[in-house]
């Protein structure tokens, strides 16, 4: 294989924004689609999206969820039931007013005064009205608890800043909303779903999340509480990668949500809900890539394995394919991180050496080139995706026999990348959360002065009302936010660094997306 350092034109730590954008174009994974902060995903980022979901949906499943879907228009009406929640998406809500188009003065085409709605339609930002509605229907009893219900769809929030993937006015994603007899009931399923959020995080993604719970101001509009998993990006950024929500009684209040309990007298449902979206793509793309591309855990790869014969357009090329399908077939048969392994034969025109680059910035973990002279020697050459080089010379990560290829070498090639990915995460991390800071000066020395700062960890006094409005403006000074407070953390023992009263939790802050 030739040296070629660095497939990329950008550098991460040149122009990391810069970066992400070329990675997403050079390995095919989307595109602009005309419409402002809309975006088409290529195959193969929907492919990358659809072993998300697959494997997501197995997890959510597996707690007792039913998968169903709702309409993308719901009344306005029911949102103005919840004021706190309405306000909460007020500014990013698409409306839709009238239902007809006709023919205009200057030619264009403008809304028929005639075909005006009744009353408008929001396209969904999120659906914890108009399945309230639904919920309020279907539970009578005590016995018809507990309901949980999931929904694979795509929302629409107006954003004012958009970047593909990580914020976009059209999104897909997945929420679950689940109505319980009781608080306590109602906040272990919370939890519960957080957990089935960090698991598929690091276990499936590698992203090494930290799980906990968002302080008041960053809760989801409504919510009682909410708590997030949130992933260090490698430009030392936050990203939330998803959220469970306990809505106590709110919403069931709003929707009606009433049943009959074991006593006979009338209660009312506690509810929750929970999402993760597309983001997560990006988040995959800032936390595994490198300067060549992307870099895909194995477990998300639309193809985990790609073999590419060196073809010459000559005759004997067909002898090449058929051993080249050969190996094909028994990689196939294998099984990796339980389940079938997905190995693709590549015989498209083309030069071999394009088409491996195109799958290095793809981040295929494994790809596989067998020349004429390597069938003849019974020999393949093996570019692990993780550790695309072996040394500075560029040669191949690996040169192996094919017999040890065809065996349980790939297989166990492919479990390893998944676990160094999660590592590599982890490692990261926990590298680049600074403790010990006493004072907010030291705060703000921190984020100043480092390019990639990552995130600081203070401990504080859960100041509320007017006393954490005055934190968050502080915060925003320097675009800092509070993460969350992490589950585990070691307990607070100084003061407060914004108040100065006795701190009760350690909170993260962080610049993020």
């Amino acid at each position: 294989m030739a040296q070629i350092r660095h497939a990329l034109n950008t550098r991460r730590e040149d122009d990391f924004a810069a970066w992400y954008q070329e990675v997403i174009s050079a390995a095919g994974m989307a595109e602009e689609s005309g419409v402002r902060g809309c975006m088409v995903i290529k195959p193969w980022g929907f492919g990358i999206w659809e072993r998300m979901q697959r494997l997501l949906d197995d997890r959510i499943k597996a707690t007792g969820h039913e998968n169903c879907y709702f309409p993308i228009f719901i009344p306005l009406s029911n949102f103005e039931r919840e004021a706190e929640h309405v306000e909460g998406f007020a500014k990013e809500m698409a409306v839709v007013t009238h239902h007809r188009l006709i023919a205009g003065p200057d030619g264009g085409l403008v809304p028929d005064p005639e075909a005006k709605l009744e009353e408008p339609l929001v396209v969904r930002p999120t659906s914890e009205t108009i399945i309230g509605d639904a919920m309020a229907r279907w539970v009578q009893s005590w016995r018809d608890l507990p309901l949980k219900l999931n929904q694979w769809a795509n929302v629409v929030r107006w954003e004012m800043r958009t970047r593909m993937f990580l914020r976009t006015s059209e999104f897909l994603w997945q929420e679950g909303h689940t109505a319980h007899a009781d608080e306590a009931e109602a906040k272990e399923h919370t939890l519960t779903m957080l957990e089935v959020y960090r698991a598929f995080a690091d276990e499936d993604l590698a992203l090494a999340v930290v799980a906990g719970e968002k302080p008041e101001n960053e809760r989801f509009p409504g919510a009682v509480e909410t708590w997030s998993i949130e992933a260090m990006m490698q430009d030392g950024k936050a990203l939330q990668a998803g959220t469970s929500h306990y809505l106590g009684t709110n919403f069931a209040q709003a929707s009606g949500i009433k049943f009959q309990n074991k006593e006979g007298s009338e209660s009312l449902a506690h509810t929750t809900s929970w999402g993760v979206s597309t983001r997560m793509v990006g988040g995959v793309i800032m936390t595994h890539g490198d300067d060549d591309g992307l870099r895909l855990p194995p477990a998300i790869a639309p193809q985990q394995v790609v073999i590419l014969p060196m073809l010459r357009d000559k005759p004997e090329d067909q002898e090449l394919i058929d051993y080249c399908e050969g190996l094909r077939a028994t990689l196939a048969g294998h099984r990796v991180l339980g389940e079938p392994l997905r190995v693709m034969l590549d015989t498209k025109p083309g030069k071999a050496a394009q088409k491996r680059w195109d799958y290095v910035r793809k981040g295929v973990p494994v790809i596989i080139e067998v020349g004429g002279r390597d069938m003849e020697s019974g020999v393949v050459s093996m570019l692990r995706r993780d550790r695309l080089w072996e040394t500075e010379t560029g040669k191949p990560a690996f040169q192996m026999p094919t017999r040890e290829v065809a065996g349980q070498t790939i297989p166990d090639v492919l479990a390893d990348i998944q676990s160094a990915l999660l590592v590599e995460a982890q490692d990261r991390r926990d590298a680049n959360i600074t403790r010990g800071v006493t004072d907010f000066a030291e705060v703000e020395q921190h984020f100043a002065g480092t390019k990639y700062p990552g995130w600081v960890e203070v401990q504080w006094s859960k100041p509320t009302g007017d006393a954490l409005d005055k934190v968050v403006e502080r915060l925003k000074e320097h675009k800092l936010t509070i993460r969350n407070v992490p589950i585990g953390s070691a307990p607070a023992n100084g003061p407060c660094i914004f108040t100065g009263e006795k701190a009760v939790e350690r909170v993260l802050l962080a610049k993020a997306y």
